[in-house]
């Protein structure tokens, strides 16, 4: 099933959903992130555990 993809501005906050980033340089980065305020978190378990240097610039619901 394909992911219905939206700009990252939309991305609900506290969420864990589906993140990447795709511009000129390709589709790279793919993986499951949760917002807080400006940052984005790596969850391995517990909310907030790493967060990322990067901003992605999609986001997609994670299937249920």
């Amino acid at each position: 099933m394909a992911l219905n993809w939206k700009p990252i501005d939309t991305a609900p906050e506290g969420v864990l959903v589906m993140t990447k980033i795709d511009d000129a340089d390709g589709c790279r980065n793919e993986q499951p992130m949760m917002k807080h305020r400006n940052l984005w978190w790596i969850d391995f378990g517990a909310p907030r555990e790493m967060y990322v240097y990067y901003k992605p610039t999609h986001w997609a619901e994670l299937c249920r």
